[in-house]
């Protein structure tokens, strides 16, 4: 069984290699905020905040691929941005 800062770094380390740069390309930044009991909370700012797309890149883009990855990960769940300032669709 591993421990959850092993499961932590697994999610960090896809999180910066696979996930992030699909996100930046939109405006959008999403951060671990935790990890408990297998379910991952996600931050999202940027223009992930407010989007109405952010729920679909959610739950089938970041959910499916690290519950792939990280079988300990039965779930993932998202915080917004309340502060956010960014208008989340193009012009």
């Amino acid at each position: 069984m591993r421990t959850n800062d092993e499961i932590i770094k697994d999610i960090q380390r896809i999180l910066d290699e696979s996930i992030l740069p699909h996100v930046q390309s939109h405006g959008g930044y999403v951060s671990l905020q935790k990890y408990e009991d297998g379910v991952v909370t996600m931050f999202l700012t940027g223009a992930c905040s407010g989007c109405a797309m952010s729920s679909a890149t959610l739950k089938m883009g970041i959910e499916n691929m690290l519950k792939y990855y990280v079988p300990e990960v039965h779930a993932v769940e998202g915080v917004e941005d309340p502060n956010s300032n960014v208008d989340p669709y193009y012009s």
